[in-house]
């Protein structure tokens, strides 16, 4: 039986901090989706860069030819997702202590609402614990680089956004 783990995020960019979790994720699962979600608290701040079809498009191209990596898009609640999708685990990155008390919280919540998925936590690579997405849109929104910390067709279309006057 294939173990299928999802791995919600916004997603906006996909960074290389979520790449390195979602490829030593494959050490435990047959099959990983990367689940865009939309998240309410970050789409009313209206700080998306992406829409959520340029996201779903930036991982496929990132995961082009790694046939254990999926991408979908949820507008609703990610238990009721795993549900539908008949999916195992939430995986769940962390970076720091902080941000333990509201993953936690989400996975209380989560097992709540379904008690058959379980969410296991990844800790981000010891290089990439300070990279978010949220961080490297103020970076590069100021002019400073964020080439070595997301991918390149990720890279390829942030440049191209700021040479369109796109991104503020």
């Amino acid at each position: 039986m294939k173990r299928r783990a999802i791995y919600p995020g916004s997603f906006d960019p996909i960074t290389n901090g979520h790449i390195d979790i979602i490829r030593r994720s494959l050490k435990v699962f047959d099959e990983v989706v990367v689940v865009v979600a939309m998240n309410l608290r970050k789409s009313s701040q209206k700080s998306g860069w992406f829409s959520p079809e340029e996201r779903i498009e930036l991982v496929r191209k990132v995961f082009r030819g790694e046939k254990r990596v999926r991408v979908d898009l949820c507008e609703g609640l990610i238990m009721d997702y795993a549900r539908s999708h008949k999916v195992d685990a939430v995986l769940r990155g962390l970076r720091a202590a902080s941000d333990f008390e509201s993953e936690f919280m989400m996975a209380a919540i989560n097992r709540e609402l379904n008690e058959k998925v379980e969410t296991v936590f990844m800790m981000t690579g010891k290089n990439l614990f300070f990279v978010s997405s949220t961080v490297l849109k103020e970076v590069a929104a100021f002019g400073g680089s964020i080439q070595a910390y997301v991918p390149r067709p990720v890279w390829l279309a942030v440049k191209k956004k700021l040479q369109l006057g796109e991104l503020r």
